[in-house]
């Protein structure tokens, strides 16, 4: 651990570069590389900001002065680590949970280590996790314990500038957990309750009072617990087993007499519901037509006011209309008209607002907002090497699968497209449950656009934010129905003019590099290419290798989402390559847990045989999703490169497209 003073944040942080053009071969690592900054939070008193920032290899926790805007503080763990979360808990202490790149994921994977410093950098300490080492006497209050545990914020305790509320577990899935009050300056801890759950989650009241817990049984369903009182005993509300549906819980009102939940219903999209825990009384709040809410949009003291619809371009409804802080976001969203509007911190006198506000083309950017004087004042952007004005449109659309079920997605059009006849990239996402493309800034899309490609991205049936009926359908459909809506999608653009029938290539990471080969196996004549990036190719060995089939609740996901083993021979890719009959691009990671490299060389091996054109990009050190800055370049170079030959100018055949500078390798 180390605290190191710096001159300014934006000497650490911003090495602008000139926007890109779409030039014949799109400047890659303006897309590929992280953003200058990832979060940033008020102090309560407004005198500092906390901020993270990517710094060769990790991230680092940066304290700025807001009188001067000086950095005036860092706090870092050195390579392959990164702050995961962080909160003020007081004007002058942060609470920081750290993550670590191990090569797994292509995300850094939390360590459950809890650290705290001052804004100042001054007693930065560990007060609890795996990588504690100091020992110390005590029997219900204990300093430092050395655990092999993982530790996690519930609540800061707005009204309690020492102590917040953690959640304690042991390593490993299907764990129980407790909660735990502990001093952010000592790191004495001291029991409050645990829940009759595993992988649980734990929500408190306004007051700091564990009232609700929610978590699985072993079968993976979802059960839901209430408490009255910090002394009282829990009572289920809801089991996912007997009402075939799942509450979660949003948060409290102002007042605390009632309870927002989120409640899946029979068909349909969730609602938004008010549950009175001491009458058991239900009453629905908000529900829209067509789609889940994705976000709640918080008010002071994370009191829920209203939720964020990813319906189409992303919109905010208000359950609190008449609240002051709904009016605030309102007026927030009015001035930055066209932009998702996010409050990101608030002193606690409520003059000062931190804002973050994005798009389609705008990958964020941070502003301070004056209550009283109604100003609004620049403060950094996300990355500030990209212009909007050169991004491109991102355009909900709509479409009925064949068997009449209606889809959504997204077309991202080049600049200065009239969106007719283009080389089109169709990109399922991966997951593919609990996951969904929803609108706003997305790297991927716009480097495809920027090289002249269109994007299709379809949210097939089991993607997210349509309701449980919907995510149902797409159970055990692997290959099959959501394999469909995928064909379906990619044949109505080409029913729209917007795609050139010849030019048409399928690519997606995980799941979606399933799809992709999936796709070009059952519909060898549709497409013109695929590309699979860390994806998993033969079903039945996800029941034999990958992280996913290591607990009671994965074990049950692979059999009621996924499949029975016996039955997934017959739509897995690998076993298919001799319908395939176009070029094939392979990448993956040596270290991926989640999709083994093991998928990726048998796909490779069983193309080859069939005859099938095949490239790769294997890297050992790598996991579920490239990480390290050079091999995102050198992939996406390569992809279009691939594109290019297959797709654009250079391919065989192939008759020239204007604008469509993903040609040459």
């Amino acid at each position: 651990m180390r605290v190191v003073l710096l001159a300014g944040l934006l000497a650490l942080t911003l090495a602008v570069v000139a926007s890109p053009s779409r030039a014949a071969t799109p400047d890659v690592s303006a897309y590929t590389r992280d953003a200058a900054i990832g979060e940033m939070k008020l102090s309560p008193d407004g005198r500092f900001y906390a901020a993270t920032v990517p710094s060769e290899g990790r991230s680092v926790l940066m304290m700025v002065r807001r009188e001067d805007n000086e950095a005036i503080a860092m706090f870092s763990l050195g390579k392959d680590s990164y702050v995961y979360d962080f909160h003020w808990v007081n004007p002058t202490r942060v609470l920081i949970s750290m993550s670590e790149q191990i090569g797994l994921l292509d995300l850094p994977r939390p360590t459950g280590n809890l650290y705290a410093i001052d804004a100042d950098g001054g007693d930065p300490e560990i007060l609890v996790g795996q990588d504690v080492s100091e020992n110390s006497a005590g029997s219900r209050i204990r300093r430092k314990e050395t655990e092999h545990v993982a530790a996690f914020l519930v609540d800061d305790l707005p009204d309690d500038d020492r102590n917040v509320l953690i959640q304690v577990s042991g390593f490993g899935g299907d764990s129980y957990s407790r909660v735990e009050k502990m001093d952010v300056y000592s790191g004495r801890r001291q029991r409050v309750t645990s829940g009759p759950v595993i992988n649980a989650s734990y929500f408190t009241d306004n007051r700091g009072i564990v009232r609700f817990v929610a978590g699985t049984d072993t079968e993976n369903n979802n059960k839901l617990y209430h408490r009255a009182g910090e002394d009282a005993e829990w009572t289920l509300v809801n089991d996912e087993a007997e009402a075939g549906l799942i509450d979660w819980p949003l948060g409290f009102s102002a007042d605390g007499k009632v309870a927002y939940l989120q409640a899946e219903q029979p068909d349909g999209p969730d609602a938004v519901v008010a549950f009175d825990p001491a009458t058991g009384e239900r009453k629905e709040l908000f529900r829209d037509d067509d789609t889940d809410p994705m976000g709640v949009i918080r008010g002071a003291r994370d009191v829920p006011i209203g939720v964020l619809l990813p319906d189409g371009r992303t919109r905010s409804v208000f359950f609190e209309p008449d609240s002051a802080d709904a009016r605030l976001v309102r007026s927030l969203e009015q001035a930055f008209e066209g932009s998702i509007v996010r409050v990101t911190s608030r002193t606690t006198d409520g003059r000062l607002v931190l804002v973050e506000v994005d798009n389609d083309r705008n990958p964020g950017d941070f502003y301070l907002y004056d209550t009283q004087a109604k100003q609004a004042q620049y403060m950094i952007s996300r990355r500030d090497w990209l212009d909007p004005a050169a991004m491109a449109e991102m355009r909900p659309v709509a479409l009925k699968a064949r068997d009449g079920l209606q889809l959504h997605g997204y077309l991202t059009l080049p600049q200065g497209s009239d969106g007719k006849g283009l080389p089109l990239v169709v990109m399922p996402h991966g997951g593919p449950y609990g996951v969904a493309d929803v609108w706003g800034f997305d790297p991927q899309a716009q480097l495809l656009a920027a090289a002249g490609y269109g994007v299709l991205q379809v949210n097939f049936r089991g993607s997210a934010f349509r309701g449980r009926h919907f995510a149902e359908a797409g159970a055990r459909q692997w290959g099959r129905a959501m394999q469909d809506d995928i064909t379906d999608a990619t044949r109505w653009a080409i029913q729209q003019g917007i795609a050139d029938a010849e030019r048409i290539c399928i690519f997606g990471g995980s799941f979606g590099g399933y799809a992709a080969l999936m796709g070009v196996a059952r519909e060898p004549a549709l497409y013109q290419c695929a590309i699979g990036y860390i994806g998993v190719y033969d079903l039945p060995l996800m029941y034999g290798q990958g992280d996913v089939r290591e607990d009671f609740t994965g074990r049950a996901y692979l059999r009621d989402w996924v499949g029975d083993r016996d039955a997934l021979a017959s739509v897995s890719p690998v076993h298919l390559a001799d319908r395939i009959e176009v070029p094939v691009f392979l990448a993956a990671g040596g270290e991926d847990e989640r999709a083994p490299i093991e998928h990726s060389h048998r796909m490779e091996r069983a193309l080859r045989k069939a005859g099938v054109p095949v490239e790769t990009l294997y890297y050992d050190t790598e996991g579920h999703g490239f990480y390290v800055d050079a091999h995102r370049i050198e992939f996406n170079e390569r992809v279009l490169a691939f594109l290019g030959r297959h797709l654009g100018p250079g391919r065989e055949g192939g008759a020239s497209v204007e604008g469509a500078s993903g040609a040459a390798p």
